[in-house]
């Protein structure tokens, strides 16, 4: 009996990287093409899991489990943007700098049967007090573009995180102790 693929929908190599860890190879990666703008008053909780959840159907085929995520960095209950240019990644490293945050990390794992399953890792996360001179370095070394909040903890942000409670992983974008719970539960042959 051949053993059931799993679709990675998401381009985010970390992901990819992070699922290998668990002993998960994907059989394809099919980012999927939504409108991932928040809805109007609508939390970062339910976002994140709003995201992952539409990801998850969009890339759903006949076969296969399709597995999706999504994080979200919160300050409060502002969603922080993924950082696309200078301005928006100083701009939120500058509200980040001293303070904690929250990152969600959602994920949705599709069934061959059509189940959805969801969970959602939640960890808190503060930076130290960063000078205009840290915030200049980390931002020459371009490892912010494209991530929400504008950094990545896989990289030199992880100097400047003064500590963290909850998934690392998460952070870096695929909870590894709720990926792998969600795959047993769904039946995925997973060790």
């Amino acid at each position: 009996m051949t053993p059931p693929s799993l679709i990675l929908a998401s381009a985010s190599p970390r992901r990819r990287e992070l699922l290998v860890r668990l002993g998960v190879e994907p059989a394809r990666v099919a980012p999927a093409d939504i409108d991932e703008a928040p809805l109007k008053g609508e939390l970062p909780r339910d976002y994140a899991v709003r995201m992952a959840r539409e990801k998850a159907e969009a890339a759903a085929s006949g076969d296969g489990y399709v597995l999706a995520g999504d994080t979200v960095v919160a300050a409060g209950r502002r969603i922080l943007p993924k950082a696309e240019d200078e301005t928006t990644a100083r701009a939120c490293l500058g509200l980040l700098s001293g303070r904690r945050h929250r990152v969600l990390s959602a994920i949705a794992l599709r069934a061959p049967d059509g189940t959805l399953r969801e969970k959602l890792s939640e960890t808190i996360v503060r930076f130290k007090r960063l000078s205009r001179e840290e915030i200049d370095a980390y931002i020459a070394g371009g490892e912010w573009h494209g991530k929400a909040g504008g950094y990545a903890i896989q990289g030199a942000a992880e100097g400047l995180v003064a500590w963290i409670q909850g998934s690392h992983s998460g952070v870096v974008g695929l909870p590894l102790f709720e990926t792998r719970a969600l795959l047993k539960a769904a039946g995925f042959p997973i060790g």
